[in-house]
């Protein structure tokens, strides 16, 4: 049966994060994840995942000045520092609440400085991670609702994680953001697997419930089965209406 993750930064999005994990569990999800936690005190985000018995599959590094537009800060050359003071945060709280994954967030640069910088805070990221078991990820953004961002696609990403060689460094292969930089997303799912991390999934175009758009979830879900993969998959799509309201897809989809 195919198992499921909420992504709190969109659903349940208008509670109290520990409430959402409360209501995530409530409504069946195996397991939670959001963006950015740091508002809520990290005992009592794990105090709401010890009662519903979730786990926090993975959270993001901070995005930097988010009114001037940031989305990220470990390929900016100029901020180190602050990327790494944003990935200790990350750690820190990652390690306190029981987090699988720690999302290190590139941010609009590019050229091979920009990769050098992000390299190297990469690199930090999986030294400081990897006594509390934590696994490192990056994504790639597509360029309509991210562009200019660093990371912006699946083969960029192959190349910095085999370059890097960190066992505990994957790639989040969202599926929203692949289908819009690159497309195939079976073939690409196959050839990727080893590196991947960690599968969200949202409607195309829209970002919203899975049971509509251009993808088949149907057929990407069977894919994954029978690739061998069964951790919980990560639903992060944007919805108008309470979530409670959206989440007929789960029953179709579970499989």
């Amino acid at each position: 049966m195919t198992k499921f993750s909420a992504n709190l930064g969109f659903l349940w999005n208008d509670l109290p994060l520990p409430d959402a994990i409360r209501a995530a569990g409530a409504a069946g999800f195996d397991a939670v994840e959001c963006h950015w936690p740091y508002a809520f005190d990290a005992a009592g985000v794990a105090e709401s995942l010890g009662e519903t018995g979730l786990q926090m599959l993975g959270i993001n590094t901070v995005r930097g000045d988010v009114a001037a537009g940031e989305n990220g800060l470990s390929a900016l050359p100029g901020r180190e520092e602050e990327a790494r003071a944003a990935i200790d945060q990350a750690v820190a709280y990652g390690a306190a609440i029981d987090a699988g994954a720690i999302h290190v967030m590139a941010g609009f640069a590019t050229g091979p400085e920009a990769e050098a910088v992000f390299v190297k805070a990469l690199e930090y990221a999986c030294a400081a991670a990897e006594p509390h078991g934590i696994t490192i990820l990056i994504e790639p953004l597509n360029p309509y609702d991210a562009p200019g961002y660093f990371l912006a696609s699946t083969g960029q990403a192959r190349s910095l994680i085999r370059k890097i060689g960190a066992p505990n460094l994957k790639l989040m292969f969202d599926c929203y953001h692949i289908q819009l930089i690159e497309g195939d997303l079976s073939h690409r799912l196959s050839s990727l697997l080893p590196l991947i991390g960690h599968v969200q999934f949202a409607s195309v175009p829209d970002r919203g419930t899975p049971d509509r758009g251009e993808v088949n979830y149907h057929h990407i879900f069977e894919h994954l089965a029978a690739l061998g993969y069964d951790a919980p998959l990560g639903a992060e799509y944007k919805s108008t209406a309470p979530t409670d309201s959206t989440l007929g897809w789960m029953k179709r989809f579970a499989g």
